[in-house]
């Protein structure tokens, strides 16, 4: 549950990656030991990831084919910052992370390899067909929600919940509220540009936020501040990616989750290989792999909240029933994501983050 940045002005990426300097991205082979079959050899690749089960697909894929994986695992933001400062000459294969419409960004860029039509794409569930995009740039692999809203069942009555996401302006819930920063936090983009749409577009929606945060609206970085402000009673209430609270639900914390009434943003997690990739022939095989049965059994089986997923897959690995049936999906447009997210990235970070 790692997460993302501004795509646009270099000044933007330079100061995420100061920022990230604190917390550099990790790069480590993934090796799993002995292999199964005879591609062994020199063969190797580089994935950029922001997945909680990234080490485990890289291992059990090493195991499998003998492919070494050299795995850069990060928040989004930073990992997108090296990306674009890498774009005349790449150093990744393969990326992997929460957002479509970042995604979307790195194909309007050209940095996407296109020629490409993995096996796992012709199970697509409906929902994975229309994520899709149809140039093929990218493959959504799993869904989440965005952000939903979690409370600290010890410090809120049930009585005293928000039913849905304009609620939270009133007076009653000032200073109470936490999220996560969106130019760092991946699925928080996704997040404001869902609530934007709810209002009826950008204006709207900046004065929704604008609001928000004159009602007391904490800002922290990623999810791991957010949720342990709340678990700790600093805040009351969070919105966070659903499968971050989930997992603290699941670990016992004093956490619920509340769907809002009209909807959550649908969040795909997202791979790509990179148009110039290095190892382009290992990252083909890597991508068929992830979207395998066997690489989502992997990434469904790990005790981690990115393990909390919808599959997009027919047939394939996934937990059931973690979420209520009575979820209201609502769908991100990743074109339009891509087209407004500096601009919306810019305006968040001045006028709620800094004040």
């Amino acid at each position: 549950m790692k997460r993302f940045i501004q795509l646009g002005a270099l000044t933007t990426s330079m100061m995420v990656l100061a920022a990230g300097c604190g917390t550099a991205s990790n790069a480590t082979s993934a090796t799993a030991g002995s292999t199964d079959n005879s591609t062994k050899g020199n063969k190797e690749l580089v994935f950029y990831s922001a997945e909680g089960f990234d080490k485990d697909i890289a291992q059990a894929f090493e195991k499998k084919t003998g492919i070494k994986v050299k795995l850069v695992d990060d928040s989004t933001g930073p990992l997108l910052a090296k990306m674009q400062a890498e774009k005349s000459n790449p150093q990744w294969d393969v990326a992997w992370f929460d957002g479509p419409s970042s995604m979307q960004g790195l194909d309007n860029q050209d940095m996407l390899y296109k020629d490409y039509l993995p096996a796992g794409t012709d199970k697509y569930t409906d929902l994975g067909k229309k994520m899709f995009p149809k140039d093929h740039a990218y493959f959504p692999v799993t869904a989440t929600a965005a952000g939903a809203i979690a409370y600290n069942t010890k410090l809120v009555k049930e009585s005293e919940l928000p039913k849905d996401w304009s609620d939270l302006l009133k007076t009653k819930y000032k200073n109470q509220i936490a999220m996560n920063n969106p130019s760092i936090s991946g699925p928080t983009y996704s997040t404001v540009l869902g609530l934007m749409d709810l209002q009826g577009g950008i204006p709207q929606g900046q004065d929704f936020f604008t609001k928000f945060k004159a009602n007391g609206l904490h800002v922290y970085d990623s999810n791991g501040p957010t949720l342990t402000n709340l678990s700790k009673g600093i805040v009351k209430y969070a919105i966070a990616q659903d499968s971050a609270i989930i997992d603290l639900i699941n670990k016992k914390q004093p956490i619920k989750v509340i769907y809002p009434s009209s909807g959550v943003t649908t969040l795909t997690s997202n791979i790509a290989i990179d148009a110039k990739a290095p190892h382009l022939e290992e990252a083909k095989q890597f991508v068929d792999f992830v979207l395998s049965d066997e690489g989502l059994k992997v990434a469904s089986s790990i005790d981690d909240g990115d393990a909390n997923f919808e599959s997009l897959i027919q047939g394939a690995p996934g937990k059931q029933g973690i979420r209520p049936d009575t979820v209201k999906w609502n769908e991100e447009d990743p074109i339009a994501g891509a087209q407004h997210e500096n601009d919306i990235k810019t305006w968040f970070t001045q006028n709620i983050v800094q004040k």
